[in-house]
């Protein structure tokens, strides 16, 4: 099985494209290893220097400590990877998350939502990440990047040349976007 390899933003993030589903049911960022009852994740969590694992739709970011190379990396998880779906199965995760009802937010948290979800999620994920709004208070968009904009170097520049002057132009209200 080939599996490929991206180099994102963040040099210490690698996004591993299978050509398979990974996660169904949408996005998630493991950390813990006992965050997660799955094999695979698990293994690729226990690599030396792996600090966090992103399962996207369709490919995984792995996160690395500063002081590992890529070299000492990757190739143990493309094997893992490869066994994984060698074995027959379909995806890595079913996400099953608990979907937040769009009805319960206001009017202007919904127009932040549409703009994320269609506008700058797009972008985020090919780069291996995610972006997910959190709350809307007094102009303030707080936002939480996972993946591989979790730690960027340039995620504050993505974040407020990017995510905050877009926001400002569609929805003037919107006058700072902060991560969390």
């Amino acid at each position: 099985m080939f599996i490929q390899t991206e180099k994102t933003p963040n040099p210490n993030s690698l996004k591993f494209i299978p050509g398979k589903k990974v996660s169904i049911g949408g996005q998630v960022e493991i950390t813990k290893k006992n965050q997660i009852n799955n094999d695979l994740v698990k293994n690729l969590l226990s690599i030396n220097g792996v600090t966090g694992i992103f399962l996207g739709k369709d490919f995984l970011s792995i996160n690395k400590d500063n002081n590992i190379d890529w070299e000492d990396i990757k190739h143990i998880a493309k094997s893992l990877i490869g066994e994984f779906y060698l074995e027959g199965k379909d995806f890595v995760y079913d996400a099953k998350k608990e979907i937040e009802d769009i009805k319960e937010f206001k009017e202007i948290e919904k127009k932040i939502i549409k703009i994320l979800d269609t506008k700058i999620r797009p972008a985020v994920a090919r780069d291996g990440g995610d972006i997910q709004f959190k709350e809307y208070k007094d102009g303030k968009v707080r936002v939480q990047l996972q993946g591989s904009c979790s730690g960027c170097p340039s995620s504050t520049m993505t974040l407020k040349q990017g995510v905050q002057n877009l926001l400002k132009h569609y929805i003037p209200e919107v006058k700072e976007v902060e991560a969390i």
